[in-house]
């Protein structure tokens, strides 16, 4: 994205489309910034898997976009406004330019729907909501610009960006369409202005993706250790028969028909139990027990008879060399109380620990455990990536309106998620809800967002539905309107820390021009 600077002095430096104006005077798409996403359909092939491999395991992890916080949900005021800056028009939608929009009662939500998903600047998946709409070559996608350009951090969002019409649980029904271009408002490109929050994307084609079948197959050990693919170990411990064969028998057999590679193994465990001496099987040690200088010095000596040894007498001592680094930790140690023996320098300069030990008997154990690994390698599930066709063709695409006067009705859609600001959380970002009613003209109090110029309607929907269309002369039939706004702040009206307004950039004659010249440009395949 292009950025204004101002230095320590006070010099404006023009960065982008304001130095491109400065240098070359007044241009007819002033209004419009344009910037890459996916630069190659081999880049946008890449994107689409990353999000679709594993079954959608990185769609399912995404979470709502996170850029509204509680302080951000404020109250409406209602003095100034927006002005028209052109008579009222609107694009048709797609398939119904020549028509008129039919009247049914029944709410049926818009095939044009879905999240757009994309990893933002701290690397985190997250996703808005948004719609296709009517477009030359049906591949536009309608959202906020605050899904597309992270204004909070000041670096792009478009990370791996695509949109994902009709999703559900990390399911892509008709497919997955990476973003191409986005098209924005110079004011909110560079000014970062919210009275400009809005976004249109061209989309590659859509890819569906596919996994083969995995086939499981056991194989010997030798096989398992070169295969290189997925591949587990299933370890079974034998166990004695009733009336059979014992769990030692199992495994000799098994080890004598299949060898080493046939996964028969056998497991020791010793164990060691201080004595008095007393036991038949204890043996006696003399490494043992380590004890200080002075408890060995005090220690009775052993007898020249080890089987007449006894608990305690005058055992071994080890004499270590050591490096002057090992002297110098062990002598911390030792002044912490953690090394019982004696550590020191000879005449020579070198560097010992003694180490002291006293007689102990131990009884010794050995449990003998057996097994039988089994080992399994995964082949096949191999992805199969297919081109889904045009946005557009596939959902449809909504029409398009500006400078339409406010307390007209609109149904909006989204993907709301987030909690309210007091915590209460009433929905869930696994399907699409809906508001209705007539909009209001109203200056939503954000300094620090620039807003002077939204509209808003009484609607409940918190985060996450954030770019979701505003569809005017919405037809419930035809499940078509007209995009005359998209989901931008939440706001809490009645300060009783629930979101209760939400409001939306107006869309005038400007907004038309940057409709426009998403609406020509072409994006092609990905496969």
């Amino acid at each position: 994205m292009k950025r204004i600077l101002i230095p320590a002095g006070g010099a404006i430096l023009a960065t982008g489309l304001l130095a491109a104006g400065l240098a070359g005077g007044a241009q007819a798409d002033t209004d419009v910034a344009k910037d890459n996403m996916a630069a190659s359909a081999a880049n946008a092939k890449a994107i689409a898997d990353f999000w679709a491999e594993n079954n959608g395991a990185a769609l399912k992890a995404a979470t709502e976009s996170n850029v509204w916080d509680k302080a951000d949900v404020a109250k409406l005021q209602s003095k100034g406004g927006y002005s028209s800056d052109t008579k009222p028009g609107s694009t048709a939608p797609t398939g119904e330019e020549k028509k008129t929009t039919a009247k049914a009662q029944n709410v049926n939500m818009p095939k044009t729907i879905g999240k757009v998903f994309f990893i933002n600047s701290k690397g985190e998946k997250k996703w808005c909501s948004a719609t296709s709409i009517q477009s030359k070559y049906r591949n536009l996608v309608a959202t906020a610009g605050h899904c597309v350009y992270d204004t909070g951090a000041n670096t792009d969002v478009m990370g791996k960006w695509v949109f994902v019409p009709g999703y559900y649980q990390g399911k892509s029904p008709w497919g997955i369409y990476v973003g191409k271009t986005a098209y924005t408002h110079y004011d909110f490109d560079v000014y970062e202005d919210y009275d400009r929050d809005y976004a249109f994307v061209t989309v590659y084609n859509g890819v569906s993706v596919t996994a083969g079948k995995v086939d499981k197959k056991q194989v010997l050990k030798s096989e398992f250790d070169k295969y290189e693919g997925k591949k587990d170990v299933q370890s079974t411990e034998l166990k004695d028969i009733p009336g059979g064969k014992t769990a030692e028998q199992q495994y000799k057999e098994g080890l004598d028909k299949y060898g080493p590679n046939g996964g028969f193994r056998a497991e020791t465990k010793t164990t060691e139990e201080a004595s008095g001496g007393n036991f038949t099987d204890a043996v006696p040690t003399v490494d043992k027990v380590e004890v200080t200088e002075g408890q060995w010095n005090a220690a009775p000596a052993a007898d020249s008879d080890p089987k007449k040894w006894k608990n305690g007498d005058k055992g071994a001592v080890k004499n270590t060399p050591l490096t002057e680094a090992q002297y110098k930790k062990l002598l911390d140690e030792k002044a912490a109380g953690k090394v019982p023996g004696k550590v020191w320098k000879d005449n020579l300069g070198d560097y010992w620990h003694t180490q002291y030990y006293v007689v102990q008997w131990f009884k010794v154990s050995k449990t003998t455990k057996y097994y039988h690994d089994s080992f399994f390698i995964y082949t096949g599930g191999d992805v199969t990536v297919k081109d889904a066709g045009r946005l557009g063709d596939n959902v449809g695409g909504q029409g398009f309106a500006w400078n339409q006067p406010t307390g007209k009705a609109v149904r909006v859609f989204g993907y709301p998620a987030a909690p309210h600001p007091d915590g209460n959380k009433n929905y869930t970002g696994v399907t699409p809800k809906w508001c209705y009613g007539n909009t209001t003209k109203k200056l939503v109090g954000s300094a620090a967002k620039k807003i002077e110029e939204h509209v808003a309607l009484k609607c409940a929907m918190t985060e996450g539905a954030d770019g979701g269309p505003w569809l005017y002369k919405y037809s419930n039939a035809k499940r078509l309107g007209y995009v005359n706004g998209v989901t931008s702040t939440f706001n809490d009206q009645d300060s009783n820390g629930r979101v209760d307004y939400i409001s939306s950039p107006y869309f005038d004659g400007e907004t038309n021009t940057v409709y426009k010249s998403a609406a020509a440009a072409w994006s092609g395949k990905v496969v």
